[in-house]
Formats: structure tokens, C-alpha cells, sequence
């Protein structure tokens, strides 16, 4: 069995995505792995429910998918030199699609940052790291980005 062949870093492009790429690159050429950075993107369907027209809750979500396909590959190139990741965008809840991304794509370990959120925003939305490590098929390592090694 190899362990870790393909690595998936869900990334939210936030401050505290950087802080975990050391680790997903140092297990990564341990390994030998192949990189997928996923971003989520939430999706605005309920808006349709308020009276916003289908047709620009669509347009915008396409243009909120071509800005964070863009700021990946900003991040990419900022924090992924000589490793290249494969990244994917796309919409839906956090959690959801990137266990649905672990099974699609046949990854094997899934590396992801704790403390993502906070306050009131995670009272909300609840912790997309918890979500992942109960119901992942495969192991999952976090990593606490306000730690002493980060």
C-alpha cells in the first residue's frame, strides 16, 4: 500500500491557507505525492428564494468562480514553486464538496488547517475541518495554524 499518493489541501484563501502549505509540501516530496488544492466557494441558490432573478445569482456565482480560480493560481504561484498542484473551484458547502473531491479523485490523505473560522461565523456555519474528519473515508491531518510550528 502507498500511503499518501494523492494529497488534498482544501484551501479557503484566507490567512491562515499559507500557513499550512509548508506542511502539504514537506509531506508531499516526503512522499512523493501529487497535490489537489480545492477552494469552495459558496453557492447562493437561497437568493433565488428573495426574489433575486435566477439568471444573477448564476452570472455572479460563474464570476465568484473565475476570481477564486484566479487567486488560486495567485496562491499557487506565491506558495507552491516546483510543485505542480492540480486546483479545482467549485461551488457548494465546504465540507460536503471536498469529501465528494476526496472520492472523485481517489485521494488518499487529506491535509487541512483548523481555526479557519471564528466567532460568530463559525457558530453559523460550524467547523468545515470537524465536518471532514467524521465522515472522510481517508485520514485526515489538521493543522492548527496559530500554533507554535506554524
Amino acid at each position: 500500500m502507498e500511503f499518501a499518493k494523492k494529497i488534498l489541501f482544501p484551501v479557503d484563501l484566507s490567512e491562515v491557507s499559507p500557513k499550512i502549505a509548508p506542511y502539504v509540501k514537506e509531506v508531499a516530496s516526503k512522499f512523493g505525492s501529487d497535490v489537489h488544492l480545492v477552494f469552495v466557494a459558496r453557492v447562493l441558490q437561497h437568493f433565488t428564494s428573495i426574489y433575486v432573478p435566477h439568471p444573477a445569482v448564476t452570472n455572479f456565482e460563474a464570476e465568484i468562480v473565475k476570481g477564486a480560480e484566479r487567486k488560486l493560481d495567485e496562491f499557487v504561484n506565491e506558495h507552491f514553486q516546483g510543485v505542480s498542484p492540480k486546483t479545482h473551484v467549485v461551488l457548494g458547502d465546504a465540507a460536503e464538496e471536498i469529501l465528494n473531491y476526496v472520492r472523485s479523485e481517489g485521494i488518499d490523505l487529506v491535509i487541512m488547517g483548523t481555526h479557519g473560522r471564528k466567532g460568530l461565523e463559525k457558530i453559523v456555519f460550524g467547523s468545515v475541518a470537524a465536518r471532514v474528519i467524521q465522515k472522510s473515508p481517508v485520514p485526515v491531518l489538521t493543522i492548527n495554524p496559530h500554533g507554535k510550528g506554524a
